[in-house]
C-alpha cells in the first residue's frame, strides 16, 4: 500500500517513553493508549486529528479499549492519505508496515514491540477484539441501526474493515446507486443502433477484424443509465462519447428535446470536455436528411461545468443545492476526468441525478486518485482490462454494434454486474511516440524499460540524451524526451529556456510586447494569446513544502524569470503572475484548480484572466482572497490539463511520496516534449515500484 509521509518527524525523548517497558508485565490501559498516540503526533508521525479522535472516544466510552483507541486513530490517519477505511488486517503490524512511517523515526522510540504486543496479534483477534465494542457508544456493526456512532464496522467476515461513520454511508450509498443504476436494463432497438452506429464509426482498413472498443463502448452505454469508458490518453474517450450522444439523439423519442450536461472536476478539465465534444460533434458525418440536428444539440448542452458548479456549491458548508429532492434537470451527464472525483462527491452527485438519467463516467483508471479520500474510478474498472463480459453482453455487443468480443473478454455466467457496462479503450491514436512509450513503461511496472526509453538505448542514441519520435500522423514530431539531473537551477533554467520548446518566456515576452493595437479588439486578442502562450508549458512536482515543493519552486522560478527582466513583480499582484484558484467561489465564477494570469484590463486596472477553450473570462484581483502563483503545480492539481512541454520534478527523499500513478500522470500531461528532473538517481525506479493502492470496500457491492 502506498502511503504518503505527511510531516516531519522529530525524536521523543526516552524519559517520557520510560513507562512503556512495564507494559508487558501490567498490560496496557486507555491513558496509556492515548499518552502513547500523543507521541505519535509529537514526532509527527500522526495529526493532531487523529489522536483527538481517539480522545473523543473514550470521553464517548470510559470504558473503550486500548485496541479500538490504536485503531480510531489509524484509521483517522488513514481518511487524510485518501483511504475510506481500514483493513483490520492492516493492524497485525506495528504502524511501521501500516502507515509506511520511517524506520528512522520510531527506532529510538522505546517500547512501540511492546506495545503493539499488547494489543490483538491476529485478524481474528482484532474482529474478537472490537466486536467487543459494538453494545458500547463508539463502534456499531454496518448492518445495525444508526445511532450515531462514530465508527462502523463493515466489509466480509474474512476481510473486515473499520470506517469512519460518514465514509460508511457515502459507500452504501455509492454502491447502491451505481449497482441499481448498471444492473436495470433498458429496452435497445439493436438494429437501429447497429445501423446508426456504421454510420458513425467507419472500419479500420489497416485491422479490418479488430474490436472498435469505441463502437463497443457506444452500444453498451445504450444498456443501462450507468456507463463507465475508461483509457489512457488519446484513446478516444471524449470522442466515443460524442458519438454516444448523437447515438441517444437518433434513438430519442418523444416531443420534449434531449437534455445534456457536461462536467467535469475543475473548470480546465470542464472547458476541454466541451471543446472536444463539440468539435467531435460538428464533424461528425451526418447526411442532410438523417434528421439530426446536432447543432442543436451542441447548443442546449451550453457549457461544461464543474462538479461544484453544477450541484450548487454553497460557500461554508458541504451541502448543494441540487439533492434528491432537488434534482438535476437533465436526461445525461457526462462527466469526464473521473478518477479524479472523490467518494463523498461522487455520493453527492448520485443523489441530485434524476433516478431515470443517464451517467457516463469518462477517465483513465491508471491516473492518481483523488486528493480526497476514495478512488471510485478505480474500484469500478477493476475488470476494466480483463473484460469480464457476460455471454448476454457478448451477444447484445454483436447485434447492436457488429463487434464480436474475442473469447479472452467474456466468462461463464455470473459475471460481475459492473463489467458489463464498463468499456476500456485500447488504442492511443495520440502517444505512439517516445512519451507513449515511456508511459506504458511506467504504467505496467516496467522501470528497467521507462529508464532505457528515457535514456534512449531502446530507440538510438544520441548525446544529447533526446529523441525525435514520429507522431501518430507519420510527419516528424517535436516530440522529445530529456532526462537530466536535478537542481534548483536546472528547473529555472527550463523556465527560461528562449528557443527550441515552450518555456514562460514565450507568455512573458507576449506580455511585454503589449496589444498589437488599441481598442477591446486587440486587447482581448492580447490577453487570449498570452493565456494560450502560458499554457503551452509547465513544471510539476510532487508535493507542496520545502524548496522541490510548489512553495519553494514557484518562488525559485519568479525570482529567475525577475532576474531576467523577464517580470517585474511588486507585490502580491502584478502582471504576468499566474495564478491557482484554491477554493471555490460560485458568486466569483471561480472554483478550485481554475488557472489563470494576471493582466491589466483597458483601463491598466489587474484583473485575473482565465480561458475557458476560447472564451475569456476575467476577475479583479482585490476580489481573489484564495490563490497561490502557479508556474509550478503539483501532479494532482494538474489532471485534466495538458501542455506541449511538461517538466516532471521528483524530490530528493521523494521515495516516501512518490508513486507509479504520479508519474504516469505527470508523463501524460505532455503532448509534444517531456523533460523529468531526478533531484537523486534512482528516484524514478523508486516510484515505478510503489503502485499506489487505496483501501476500499466500494466493490464489495457489485463482486
Amino acid at each position: 500500500m502506498n502511503i504518503r509521509k505527511t510531516s516531519r518527524t522529530t525524536a521523543v525523548p526516552a524519559a517520557q517513553t520510560d513507562w512503556l517497558k512495564d507494559l508487558p508485565a501490567q498490560g496496557l490501559n486507555a491513558a496509556q493508549t492515548l499518552q502513547w498516540l500523543n507521541l505519535w503526533t509529537g514526532q509527527g508521525l500522526l495529526r493532531h486529528i487523529d489522536s483527538a479522535l481517539a480522545a473523543q472516544l473514550l470521553r464517548l466510552d470510559a470504558s473503550a479499549s486500548p485496541a479500538l483507541l490504536v485503531a480510531a486513530a489509524m484509521l483517522a490517519q488513514m481518511e487524510g492519505r485518501g483511504h475510506t477505511c481500514l483493513p483490520l488486517a492492516d493492524l497485525c503490524q506495528p504502524p511501521v508496515a501500516l502507515l509506511g512511517w520511517p524506520a528512522v523515526a520510531v527506532e529510538g522510540a522505546q517500547g512501540l514491540k511492546a506495545l503493539w504486543a499488547n494489543l490483538p496479534a491476529t485478524l481474528a483477534d482484532w474482529q474478537t477484539a472490537l466486536q467487543g465494542e459494538l453494545s458500547g457508544a463508539c463502534l456499531r456493526d454496518a448492518h445495525a441501526p444508526d445511532q450515531g456512532q462514530p465508527l462502523v464496522l463493515g466489509g466480509p467476515t474474512h476481510a473486515p474493515l473499520l470506517y469512519l461513520r460518514r465514509y460508511a454511508g457515502y459507500e452504501q450509498r455509492v454502491g447502491q446507486s451505481l449497482l441499481q443504476r448498471a444492473g436495470e436494463p433498458l429496452a435497445v432497438p439493436e438494429a437501429a443502433a447497429h445501423e446508426w452506429l456504421d454510420r458513425f464509426f467507419a472500419p479500420n482498413p489497416e485491422e479490418p477484424t479488430a474490436t472498435d472498443w469505441q463502437k463497443v463502448a457506444c452500444a453498451v452505454a445504450l444498456r443501462a443509465r450507468l456507463s463507465v469508458i475508461t483509457g489512457g490518453p488519446g484513446t478516444g474517450k471524449t470522442y466515443t462519447a460524442a458519438r454516444f450522444l448523437a447515438l441517444l439523439l437518433a434513438l430519442h423519442e418523444g416531443g420534449s428535446p434531449l437534455r445534456v450536461a457536461l462536467a467535469a472536476p475543475t473548470g480546465k478539465a470542464a472547458a476541454r470536455l466541451k471543446q472536444s465534444i463539440d468539435d467531435a460533434l460538428t464533424r461528425l458525418p451526418v447526411p442532410a436528411d438523417a434528421g439530426l440536428d446536432l447543432s442543436a444539440l451542441i447548443a442546449r448542452m451550453g457549457p461544461a461545468r464543474t462538479l461544484h458548479s453544477l450541484l450548487g456549491a454553497r460557500p461554508d458548508t458541504r451541502q448543494f443545492r441540487h439533492h434528491a429532492a432537488n434534482p438535476l434537470d437533465v436526461d445525461v451527464l457526462i462527466v469526464d476526468e473521473a478518477s479524479m472525483v472523490h467518494l463523498e462527491m461522487m455520493d453527492a452527485l448520485l443523489q441530485a441525478l434524476p433516478p431515470t438519467a443517464r451517467l457516463v463516467l469518462l477517465g483513465d483508471k491508471d491516473q492518481l486518485a483523488s486528493v480526497e479520500a476514495g478512488a471510485v474510478l478505480g474500484d469500478l474498472c477493476r475488470d476494466a482490462a480483463a473484460g469480464r463480459y457476460s455471454n448476454a453482453t457478448a451477444q447484445f455487443v454483436q447485434a447492436a454494434a457488429g463487434q464480436a468480443l474475442a473469447a479472452d473478454f467474456v466468462v461463464s455466467d455470473p459475471a460481475p454486474v459492473l463489467a458489463q457496462q464498463t468499456v476500456m479503450l485500447r488504442q492511443s491514436r495520440r502517444f505512439k511516440g517516445a512519451i507513449g512509450q515511456l508511459a506504458l513503461a511506467v504504467n505496467r511496472g516496467d522501470a528497467a524499460a521507462a529508464r532505457a526509453v528515457l535514456s534512449e538505448k531502446t530507440v538510438g542514441a544520441s548525446p544529447s540524451s533526446r529523441m525525435n519520435v514520429e507522431a501518430a500522423d507519420g510527419h516528424p514530431s517535436r516530440a522529445l524526451l530529456a532526462l537530466q539531473p536535478g537542481s534548483p537551477q536546472a528547473i529555472c533554467a527550463l523556465a527560461l529556456v528562449t528557443s527550441g520548446k515552450p518555456s514562460y518566456a514565450d507568455y512573458l515576452r507576449l506580455l511585454q510586447a503589449g496589444p498589437a493595437g488599441l481598442g477591446a479588439e486587440a486587447h482581448t486578442s492580447w490577453v487570449r494569446s498570452v493565456l494560450k502562450a502560458f499554457e503551452r508549458f509547465r513544471i510539476l512536482c510532487a508535493v507542496h513544502q520545502g524548496d522541490w515543493g510548489t512553495q519553494g519552486l514557484n518562488a525559485a522560478v519568479q525570482k529567475a524569470l525577475a532576474d531576467q527582466g523577464l517580470l517585474k513583480p511588486q507585490g502580491d499582484w502584478f502582471a504576468g503572475r499566474p495564478i491557482m484558484v484554491t477554493r471555490n467561489d460560485a458568486q466569483l465564477g471561480v472554483f478550485n484548480g481554475d488557472v489563470g494570469v494576471v493582466l491589466p484590463n483597458l483601463e491598466g486596472k489587474l484583473k485575473a484572466w482565465f480561458l475557458d477553450g476560447d472564451a475569456l473570462r476575467s476577475v479583479s484581483v482585490m476580489r481573489l482572497a484564495q490563490v497561490e502563483t502557479a508556474f509550478v503545480m503539483t501532479v494532482h492539481k494538474s489532471q485534466g490539463s495538458e501542455f506541449e512541454h511538461t517538466a516532471l520534478v521528483l524530490p530528493p527523499g521523494g521515495a516516501e511520496v512518490l508513486s507509479r500513478e504520479l508519474v504516469y500522470t505527470g508523463i501524460t500531461r505532455a503532448r509534444q516534449q517531456f523533460t523529468l528532473i531526478e533531484a537523486e538517481a534512482g528516484l524514478l525506479e523508486a516510484a515505478i515500484d510503489r503502485p499506489s493502492v487505496r483501501a476500499s470496500g466500494l466493490a464489495q457491492w457489485w463482486v
